[in-house]
């Protein structure tokens, strides 16, 4: 037997496709040649029942091998209600019943492997995306730097991080400072900058996994391996997915009554009245076939329905769950804003504001500083300004902290902070001063540039919101969902500024990824059903913590394949439609799972009653799978209107 199962398992996916191609032969003899060659009806009924024999046949070894498996710890599942009817329907020549049967229950399970993979290949992208070696020295001043195993470092040791490399552990800068792109683990699209404290004094704090972009700094650790904050995101990730992979499916529990009360009638008929016939056709009959291919069928419909719309369950149990949600939590960076650094507010002073920004973007062309990149962005968006046919910079002049002085076109440029505007004695009038005030309040970083002297236009620069956001969350009130929520790593500043904006609920700033993790589970100790919507690698311990995961499409892909719902091209507009399709999923599958089981109460009525026998049980079982199988396509034929309720 184990070899058996070991083969199964093996080829589980080739033997589904060949059952796959046998049930679509036998159906295609069955109906469409027996139709066309009315004269061969006997020839074309043997060949579909020898097909549906087979795939039957085939289809039990497995079956019956999870029976087993299942009874040796006393469980008794639908397996062996099912292994059983189908060997009494191969017994009794209702060939079409068993092949159907087992190939559908076959079919569900490459399905769910299938989504279980996925799941471990982001867990271990994780993992090889931590740093596996380090730069330990001696000192904050030494140089000679020994390359070591990740392994090998210990509190307190010293390690050289260069441009370019990924800081190997948790610690702060003892000596230099850089840019460190923290987009792993606080989401935060603009590097910051950090530095050694003064006076040889600890500086700022750098997580393990983040990037420094420029600069050279000396780290100190605090923590290694798997307590650093990038360890407890995949630890987290791995615990999340483990508690997950234990749910059962609803069939599993309707059997655990249900497959046992069918067993035991048709042993006690098969005694009473020495028919074994009769009990063969109880168990046949009372075999859940319109539940078995009702519930899968409401759900490929839903899935088949939301991809076509712009959004991927990647599960039956997804839908369900996200039927249920009362309460979604957001990441901001990348979910509910761009993503990207944008000029948001400007202002132009002088009577060409064309050539202001032409001179602006010039100088700022030659930088990769995400603010340069967002000015040249806006420069070609919004004036037509082509990069490619700017003038040359002949020289230029970083201001340490400020900014750059340039010469562009035989025009002084001076682009950065209000301290640089001080230090080069340009005049910022009062009503300016308080336009930057209030985009401060917003989260954004003005960015001053003066010509000659004289101010020529002042920039806006933060993480735009998107622009179906605030609809998209009014919708999400309309269709039921109470509680809408932010987290982010940025500062709560700029948080409360976006949260402003958009009418939620509550936001919290400053948070690591596993404060965010802990927070979903404060809520879910409440009582309440948490979605989390994020996109970044730093937002995979939420997503698994949360009764559902959603991810930006466009987001790491760590993010997309840990989730349990993905909205295709970023498109937050898509989460309403994925609320209304979960919805109306569940309730076709109720539907379903109700005509399922008043078919099955009706055929036992009729069996005993004496007014069902096998014929016209037969014809009423098949029935009622067509009914629910054409219940269950209403599903894709159903047109989401924007603003549906």
């Amino acid at each position: 037997m184990l070899a058996l199962q070991k083969f199964f398992t093996q080829h589980k996916r080739s033997i589904v496709i060949s059952m796959t191609v046998a049930v679509a032969l036998a159906l295609v003899a069955q109906y469409a040649l027996a139709a066309l060659v009315p004269t061969a009806l006997g020839a074309w009924k043997i060949v579909s029942s020898v097909l549906y024999a087979a795939v039957g046949i085939v289809g039990l070894i497995p079956l019956i091998i999870k029976a087993i498996n299942s009874l040796k710890f006393k469980v008794v599942s639908i397996e062996l209600l099912v292994s059983v009817a189908v060997l009494g329907a191969l017994i009794i020549g209702e060939f079409s019943e068993a092949g159907i049967v087992t190939w559908l229950f076959l079919l569900g399970e490459v399905i769910e492997d299938a989504t279980l993979s996925r799941t471990r290949s982001a867990i271990k992208d994780l993992t090889q995306m931590a740093p596996q070696t380090a730069l330990r020295i001696t000192s904050p001043t030494d140089r000679d730097a020994e390359e070591v195993d990740i392994d090998e470092i210990d509190v307190d040791d010293y390690l050289l991080v260069k441009t370019g490399s990924q800081v190997p552990v948790d610690g702060q800068i003892v000596f230099g400072d850089g840019h460190l792109d923290e987009a792993s683990v606080t989401g935060e699209p603009r590097p910051r900058h950090k530095t050694a404290g003064a006076n040889g004094a600890h500086g700022d704090e750098v997580f393990a996994g983040t990037s420094l972009t420029d600069g050279t700094i000396v780290v100190q650790a605090t923590k290694v391996g798997e307590d650093t904050v990038f360890g407890k995101i995949i630890e987290l990730v791995e615990e999340a997915e483990d508690s997950k992979t234990g749910a059962q499916r609803f069939i599993d529990r309707f059997a655990k009554y249900y497959t046992p009360v069918v067993l035991f009638i048709a042993l006690v008929v098969g005694i009473v009245t020495r028919d074994v016939r009769l009990a063969i056709t109880i168990l046949v009959l009372g075999c859940p076939g319109a539940l078995v291919i009702g519930v899968p069928v409401s759900n490929v419909a839903g899935i088949g329905l939301g991809a076509r719309h712009g959004v991927l369950a990647k599960g039956a149990q997804m839908l369900q769950n996200l039927s249920e949600v009362d309460t979604i939590v957001f990441d901001k960076t990348g979910t509910l804003t761009t993503g990207n650094p944008s000029v948001v507010q400007a202002q132009e002073f002088g009577d060409d504001a064309t050539q202001a920004w032409r001179l602006v973007a010039t100088a700022e062309h030659e930088s990769s500083h995400p603010l340069a990149t967002a000015i040249v962005a806006h420069a070609q968006s919004r004036y037509g300004i082509n990069p490619a046919h700017l003038p040359a910079v002949s020289e230029t002049h970083v201001v340490a902290g400020k900014g750059i002085v340039a010469t562009v076109d035989g025009h002084t440029l001076a682009i950065g902070n209000a301290a640089l505007m001080a230090a080069e004695s340009i005049t910022v009038s009062s009503e300016t001063d308080a336009a930057v005030r209030s985009w401060a309040a917003q989260g954004l970083s003005a960015v001053y540039a003066a010509t000659d002297g004289q101010l020529s236009l002042v920039a806006g620069i933060g993480d735009a919101v998107r622009d179906t956001a605030a609809t998209s969350l009014q919708l999400l009130r309309k269709r039921g969902i109470k509680h809408l929520i932010m987290l982010s790593g940025d500062g709560q500043e700029t948080v409360d500024a976006i949260a402003g904006q958009l009418g939620l609920d509550e936001a919290h700033g400053g948070l690591l990824p596993q404060d965010k993790a802990d927070f979903i589970t404060r809520l879910q100790s409440q009582g309440r059903k948490v979605a989390f919507v994020g996109d970044g690698i730093n937002d995979s311990p939420a997503l698994v913590a949360s009764d559902l995961g959603i991810a930006m499409g466009n987001g790491t892909a760590t993010a997309v394949e840990i989730s349990d719902v993905v909205l295709l091209n970023s498109d937050i507009s898509k989460l309403p439609t994925a609320y209304s399709i979960a919805r109306a999923t569940v309730a076709n599958t109720r539907e379903n799972i109700g005509i399922a089981l008043a078919t099955v109460l009706f055929l036992f009525i009729g069996l005993f009653v004496g007014f069902i026998y096998m014929a016209s049980g037969m014809l009423v079982h098949e029935a009622s799978i067509l009914i629910v199988v054409v219940n269950a396509l209403r599903l894709l034929r159903k047109k989401l209107d924007a603003n549906q309720v």
